[in-house]
């Protein structure tokens, strides 16, 4: 069966479906923007969208994205090479420190934004209180999606 990866059609064999959907990014698509944080889905380091939807790739195989789209960061930069006007809002506000829970909270946001258009601060502090960050204490992360929202309007 085919799934979709950053819009690219990617052939998953029998001997991959049952292989860890995290794992299967990083080694076999070598697609490395997605952390493994906790291995037990507790802190979104590993976030990437199934079809729209945040899932935590340590949790899921592969055959659970079968026939889907997987999106992982490096489909959200634009054709160009360029940042996203999300990832950009990120950098400009500061919400990148150590960076290693920055790929799943953008992708968190993006799917949030996708379908909150104008939202407020305490509903953007709820959309990602499933990522853990341990260097910014928040503020500049919901400064970031908060910046950001106008691009998705």
């Amino acid at each position: 069966m085919i799934t979709y990866v950053n819009g690219r059609p990617r052939e998953v064999g029998a001997a991959e479906r049952s292989k860890n959907l995290l794992a299967w990014l990083r080694e076999d698509c070598d697609l490395t923007g997605t952390k493994n944080g906790c291995g037990i889905g507790a802190c979104g380091a590993c976030t990437v969208l199934v079809d729209g939807r945040p899932v935590r790739s340590c949790r899921r195989t592969v055959a659970d994205a079968e026939g889907k789209r997987v999106l992982t960061i490096e489909g959200l930069a634009r054709e160009d090479g360029g940042l996203h006007p999300l990832q950009q809002a990120f950098i400009d506000a500061g919400a990148v420190q150590c960076g290693f829970c920055t790929p799943g909270m953008v992708l968190t946001a993006h799917a949030f934004l996708l379908q909150h258009r104008n939202p407020s601060r305490e509903q953007i502090r709820k959309a990602i209180s499933g990522n853990l960050c341990r260097c910014t204490g928040y503020q500049q992360i919901i400064d970031a999606i908060e910046a950001a929202a106008p691009h998705y309007r």
